[in-house]
């Protein structure tokens, strides 16, 4: 039996230690946020933060995990009032929408990291693949949340276009 916490929930897999998490996430936790995209580690649209990892689930077994810590989207924030879910839904990123659970998580991680990212970075840190192209957005999107993780904005009000100036 595989044990590992999953969005600070204790989880004991009795599935093969080969099994890929994404299809621990989706088929046994009910975690469908974690989206199945290439199965092959290059799209991103199944990006988790494992121990303050962006990491791709499709590509990590559970076997591997042992006493690891797991955030999904779902965990992320269960009422979206994460700076990077704030920031991309006052910008308009999600599109379809496939790829955005991936590119949130890889976003948080990197903001976690790096509380002031320039363009390079979020280009390094996110190479997800999207259809939509959302690209031009996502990048000041990045940068909006950082700067609402920094407190140099406040958070949008829900139907909000722009963060507004933080209160001295």
């Amino acid at each position: 039996m595989t044990r590992f916490t999953v969005n600070n929930q204790p989880v004991a897999y009795k599935m093969d230690p080969r099994t890929p998490l994404l299809w621990a996430l989706r088929d046994a936790s009910n975690l469908t946020g974690t989206k199945y995209g290439c199965g092959t580690g290059d799209c991103g649209a199944c990006t988790i933060d494992v121990d303050g990892t962006a990491r791709l689930a499709c590509q990590e077994t559970i076997g591997a995990l042992e006493g690891t810590f797991v955030t999904t989207i779902e965990g992320l924030s269960k009422d979206r009032s994460h700076p990077v879910q704030q920031a991309f839904i006052a910008a308009n990123v999600p599109q379809c929408g496939y790829c955005i659970p991936g590119m949130v998580m890889a976003a948080a991680v990197l903001l976690r990291a790096n509380r002031n990212p320039s363009e390079q970075d979020i280009k390094d840190a996110l190479p997800n693949i999207c259809r939509c192209g959302i690209y031009p957005r996502l990048i000041e999107a990045v940068q909006q949340a950082a700067r609402i993780a920094r407190g140099d904005v406040a958070a949008p009000e829900p139907g909000q276009d722009a963060p507004t100036p933080a209160e001295p």
